[in-house]
């Protein structure tokens, strides 16, 4: 574990230990030498987190692929007081997502060469927002998690409003607001699933894995897990034969209190007093009454493990035959008070109780505080997405924001919306899912048709990107959506898994694509300062190179099969077909849509006779720096495309089809159906021919 710790610790607090570094020690006036020491912390970053993917033996702090479960965790106390833990780990859902992280970051700070103006500043505030993105995929703490959600607020606050277009403080204000509300939002819901949550509660809930150490919780609140009811004992007398224990419960009075307990089978059954004290407040019980000694520790193991264990609990040390004489008392080391809730903000144990207790499930306002968390959560996350109607920060910001940070915003901070909806609002809030899964669908679709038609209406080239990152995350909120596995469909789990791996792959293939077109178009806007489509035409002839490349990375993010784009959108369209008919044919519609709007661009732009904007002597062939930042993203276009297995499912799959075997479980002990149109639509489907990936 203590390597876990320094490098996971490491691939997320490096940035920020080197901003602060840089800060301190490099003057703002050798701008060469922060440029490349930015760069190289995260060409360091992006080292230790593919050192992950490198095979090792036994022991060794890898990632392994075809494994669901969490990997490289820990958990360190940092706040124990509130039960608020530095708690990290890594999956199948998160680690191509650190992945994608740390390689675009790198290509973010090798293309931010174009920032001229305050370069230190952006610099310190660039390798702070690493820290934050990461630190969001890897925190399995949910104090922690909105911690590091929170930090990423500033720095891009600053990095568009300082760095930006004419209109840069407009689209900084814009993108703060709009997050800061979805950051009002899920603090909210995260207060409202802590103070309801109760760890106790899992001790007796039906079907919960008893590997408490797969949850990561600190020593000491398993420890009070595991001694679930047990009060804390004052110490034990043994007198005349009699053990007397002696406890502090406040809370309770249990005057005239008997227990009957089946002790040893040697012994015969015997009655436990309980005495109550009310000026005191402590409860006495005498164990064994006139019994020896051995007789008397026998009885109080017994009770331990008896219906009394509930309430009492009689842990000795070195209570053994003989061990205690007679007269004399033995300390009792107990978990502390208990008849108070264990909260906690782990998220693991938060999935846990969501799914297999009902503490989320009381009345609150005409509806289950779950469904209300579920809400708060999902518009928190969608307007990361973003999806519509809370979208119209994103083309604002992007229009204005310096090509580094576009790719930066568009390939991995609207990645964390979708994280979160499958990290946390699904797999926590079920039935609130479960019942409001129409609604995700329904804003999934809306969020693509409306999208690709914004994005065929636009006349700046960089609106009109940003508007097809409208569109094409809203497949990703399709795919999650999609929840075929009820007990219509016999609780089949293929169609939804289909939708989950393609929404996991859609967001990796389009932060491959989308940085790589925010980045093309950073490359002609640096020549030629304007963005206007009209303006365009006939860079083939004038920049082959970065046309073809250009074209690649345009082709990948339209679907074109054998590129990153095709396998999520078509995973999720096929996905959809189960759950609506309807909602399967307009996702399809929509490639056409995007096809028609990215193939206009590519005439618009690289085809046509001659070039008809200003400052046409400035478009000189790509230098080598742009080539070698666009050649891993033409690659991963490519390989994504035709690897798919190898490259991203063998490593995701086991993590995403887990979350839906056991939301499928859960279905199964809630009895969890379709409306009667879906219910009749989904018995007239025929099988699935094949499984999804990883299946």
């Amino acid at each position: 574990m203590q390597t876990a710790v320094i490098l996971l610790s490491l691939i997320v607090f490096l940035p920020s230990l080197a901003a602060l570094v840089l800060a301190l020690f490099i003057p703002k006036e050798k701008t060469e030498v922060v440029r490349l020491f930015t760069l190289g912390t995260t060409a360091v970053v992006m080292v230790l987190s593919l050192w992950l993917l490198l095979p090792g033996g036994e022991g060794a702090v890898r990632f392994q692929p075809l494994t669901a479960e969490m990997q490289n965790a820990f958990t360190l106390r940092w706040i124990p007081t509130f039960n608020i833990y530095y708690t990290m780990g890594t999956d199948g859902i998160s680690f191509p997502l650190v992945i994608l992280t740390t390689v675009l970051t790198f290509l973010a700070a090798w293309a931010s060469w174009s920032i001229q103006k305050h370069v230190k500043a952006y610099s310190v505030l660039f390798l702070i927002l690493e820290t934050g993105m990461l630190g969001v995929f890897l925190a399995l703490d949910f104090f922690l998690f909105f911690l590091f959600w929170e930090v990423m607020l500033l720095p891009m606050y600053f990095l568009i409003g300082v760095w930006g277009g004419p209109r840069r403080e407009y689209a900084a204000i814009k993108f703060f607001l709009y997050t800061l509300v979805g950051g009002v939002f899920m603090v909210i819901a995260i207060l409202m699933l802590y103070f309801s949550s109760d760890l106790r509660a899992l001790r007796t809930a039906t079907g919960v894995p008893t590997a408490w150490n797969q949850l990561y919780l600190d020593e000491e609140v398993l420890r009070q897990v595991q001694a679930q009811g047990a009060l804390p004992l004052q110490g034990a007398q043994n007198s005349g034969g009699s053990l007397v224990l002696v406890a502090d419960y406040p809370g309770a009075e249990y005057e005239g209190t008997k227990v009957t307990l089946a002790a040893d089978p040697s012994l015969k059954e015997t009655e436990i007093a309980a005495q109550w004290d009310r000026q005191s407040k402590q409860l006495s019980i005498r164990v064994g009454g006139n019994r020896s000694t051995v007789e008397a520790l026998a009885l109080a193991e017994a009770l331990e493990a008896s219906e009394a264990g509930r309430y009492f609990s009689a842990r000795l040390q070195g209570a053994r035959s003989g061990s205690v004489p007679l007269g004399t008392s033995t300390t009792v080391r107990t978990p502390g008070p208990l008849d108070q809730p264990l909260h906690t903000f782990n998220m693991l144990s938060l999935m846990l109780l969501g799914q297999h207790t009902d503490v989320f499930n009381y009345e609150l306002l005409g509806a289950t505080l779950q469904w209300w968390a579920f809400l708060l959560l999902f518009i928190g996350f969608a307007i990361k997405v973003p999806v519509v109607p809370v979208h119209t920060w994103l083309p604002d910001a992007h229009v204005e924001a310096p090509t580094p940070i576009s790719m930066i915003l568009a390939g991995i901070l609207l990645k964390m919306g979708g994280y979160g909806i499958i990290r946390i609002c699904f797999p926590i809030c079920p039935q609130a899912a479960y019942d409001l899964a129409w609604f995700v669908c329904f804003i999934g679709v809306l969020s693509m048709v409306y999208g690709a038609f914004a994005a065929m209406a636009q006349k700046d080239f960089k609106r009109l990107v940003a508007y097809s990152s409208v569109s094409h995350m809203g497949y990703v909120i399709l795919g999650m959506g999609v929840w075929s596995a009820t007990a219509a469909t016999e609780f089949t789990t293929h169609y939804w898994q289909l939708g989950m791996n393609g929404a996991m792959f859609q967001m990796l293939a389009h932060g491959v694509s989308s940085a790589g077109m925010f980045f093309l178009v950073g490359v002609v806007y640096d020549r030629v300062h304007h963005r206007n489509l009209d303006e365009f035409g006939g860079l083939f002839h004038k920049m082959p190179v970065y046309s073809g490349i250009s074209i690649v990375i345009f082709f990948a993010a339209m679907g074109l099969p054998g590129l990153c784009g095709f396998i999520g959108e078509v995973f999720v369209t096929l996905s959809a077909w189960k759950y609506s008919t309807v909602l399967a044919v307009i996702s399809a519609s929509v490639v056409i849509l995007t096809a028609g709007y990215i193939l206009w661009t590519v005439q618009r732009v690289y085809l046509g006779p001659e070039y008809k904007g200003p400052h046409g002597e400035a478009l000189t062939p790509m230098t080598l720096r742009e080539r070698a930042i666009a050649a891993p993203l033409v690659a991963f276009a490519i390989l994504l495309g035709v690897l798919p297995q190898q490259t991203v499912f063998n490593y995701m799959s086991p993590s995403v089809n887990k979350v839906v075997e056991d939301l499928t479980a859960w279905g199964k002990r809630t009895g969890a159906t379709l409306p009667a149109a879906q219910t009749a639509q989904a018995q007239q489907q025929p099988e699935p021919l094949a499984a999804a990936p990883g299946d």
